[in-house]
């Protein structure tokens, strides 16, 4: 059944087979959007993993740039279309039903990505039986998908360009950090229902430094009552 929530200011219109827009992600927009300034380049914004399209579209209602929302569901697109023309911006939209390997032409180049993968480790989806298994399977360790969408971001990164990523806790952070020695992971930020991680490419003064691992701030495991590490399946209701 079709239903419709604010989203920030804008009327977001899903259904059951589409992910359930989480308020608390609102903060993934805002953050986008200050990054849009701070100052950025100018470019495009690329949202991977878009669903029906309510963090790039909020963040481009702030600060207004071509958006390209990539989804490999038909559902989840339809969705994102829909809601970029009845939030009045359907003209700076352009949403493609594509996998992330193939989404992008090889010339294209952004000033910002966004990502909200799904962060669910396989054996944890069984505690979401209304949520789409697509959308919440982050397969064994929760990072599969993540990990593809930082492959697809990295060579379509202008100079400058940031990514803004959501995962289930730091410590999934810092697993990709670990990972991905290209990336300087600049800041984290604890969210109500998972974390926020801000990512660039190294700006050239840092350059030299990645003869060894490159400098990765913010990434202490997330600790909850007693210590013990979050769970990162613990996916916001």
């Amino acid at each position: 059944m079709r239903q419709t929530m604010k989203f920030g200011t804008l009327d977001i219109s899903y259904d059951e087979r589409v992910l359930r827009p989480r308020p608390w992600t609102e903060q993934q927009a805002h953050w986008a959007a200050q990054l849009l300034t701070d100052p950025a380049p100018a470019g495009p914004v690329l949202e991977l993993c878009a669903g029906a399209g309510q963090i790039g579209l909020l963040t481009i209602s702030l600060q207004p740039r071509p958006l390209v929302c990539v989804d490999r569901s038909p559902m989840a697109c339809g969705f994102a279309r829909s809601n970029a023309a009845a939030a009045g911006l359907g003209s700076l939209v352009d949403v493609r039903e594509a996998s992330l390997e193939s989404a992008l032409a090889p010339g294209e180049r952004f000033a910002l990505v966004i990502a909200d993968p799904p962060w669910v480790p396989s054996d944890r989806t069984g505690a979401f039986p209304e949520d789409p298994l697509e959308a919440i399977d982050g397969g064994l360790d929760g990072l599969d998908v993540a990990r593809a969408c930082l492959r697809t971001a990295i060579p379509h990164l202008l100079p400058g360009a940031a990514v803004l990523l959501q995962l289930g806790a730091e410590d999934q952070a810092a697993a990709l950090a670990e990972e991905f020695d290209e990336l300087v992971v600049r800041e984290t930020r604890r969210c109500e229902g998972g974390v926020l991680v801000h990512l660039t490419l190294p700006s050239p003064r840092s350059r030299p430094l990645e003869a060894g691992t490159a400098t990765h701030d913010h990434l202490a495991p997330s600790r909850g009552s007693g210590g013990r590490p979050r769970d990162p399946a613990a996916r916001p209701r």
